[in-house]
């Protein structure tokens, strides 16, 4: 995975949703359950960046929605889902703002998933790698 290394400016206590250049790939087990050329990243304040991939290329026939919710002030409530795949199943591994605050209506119809649960692989474009990335 490759550590994302650039941030955009932001006001502190806002969100900001960029699209990522490149190939997010997200694993369970040996299982490829979502892979994306259209992935965004979310950027918080206080919390690490988060990849968001559009359900369109999220494999949800090895998905199970849960009754888990959580509530976050500026996103909304996220639902949770339970994947199952290779013979294993790891519950809330993946969760998505149905319908999110307006802050983050940019990452509606797309899920994020967790990182202590899954394997998130990150390859950026041939430009991307190329690119000076500049921390602010």
């Amino acid at each position: 995975m490759q550590p994302l290394v650039a941030k955009p400016a932001r006001r502190p206590g806002t969100l900001s949703i960029v699209p990522f250049d490149g190939t997010v790939t997200v694993k369970f087990s040996d299982a490829s359950v979502a892979s994306s050329e259209r992935a965004k990243v979310l950027y918080e304040d206080g919390c690490d960046p988060v990849f968001y991939i559009p359900f369109e290329d999220i494999y949800f026939a090895l998905f199970e929605k849960t009754n888990t919710t959580t509530i976050s002030p500026s996103k909304g409530t996220a639902s949770y889902w339970r994947v199952h795949a290779v013979g294993g199943s790891a519950d809330d591994f993946m969760w998505a703002y149905e319908t999110p605050e307006t802050a983050a209506l940019a990452i509606a119809r797309h899920g994020a998933f967790d990182p202590e649960k899954a394997r998130i692989e990150a390859d950026p474009t041939e430009d991307q790698r190329h690119t000076p990335h500049v921390i602010d």
